[in-house]
């Protein structure tokens, strides 16, 4: 990968790349806009495990800017929820549900997103490996 042309990445390289460039000017807080966006869900999981691991390791916290309900709520501890400029949810990414995802987004039928977040917190509560990290209330 270090000998190719930026142009010649797949997207999930050039995600790793941003992160490395942002990396090597040792910031106390990671900024982190859309980094799944435009890729693949294994690619995607890989990203926010790398980030998370990374931010782990150095002792960095992160605000991470994402549309992906179910991506974010499955790595991400807390959650805060925007409208028109306004916070209109700031809270834990369990706690996330259908009245929380209309107050973010507006009315929908948000059944198959809250489906896959309730799967993935079974999963979870199982033992098997998703990604999901928990942080106490």
């Amino acid at each position: 990968m270090e000998n190719k042309r930026a142009d010649a990445l797949s997207g999930g390289q050039r995600q790793r790349v941003g992160i490395a460039r942002a990396l090597m000017q040792d910031p106390k807080l990671l900024l982190v806009d859309e980094p799944t966006a435009s890729l693949d869900p294994k690619t995607s999981r890989q990203i926010m495990r790398l980030i998370l691991d990374l931010c782990r390791e150095r002792g960095l916290a992160a605000i991470v800017n994402i549309h992906d309900v179910v991506l974010a709520t499955e790595f991400l501890p807390r959650i805060v929820g925007l409208r028109a400029g306004e916070v209109v949810y700031d809270g834990r990414a369990a706690q996330v549900d259908h009245a929380v995802l209309t107050r973010i987004y507006g009315a929908e039928d948000w059944t198959a997103i809250t489906q896959r977040m309730h799967a993935q917190r079974q999963a979870h509560a199982a033992g098997l490996d998703t990604g999901l990290e928990v942080e106490a209330a």
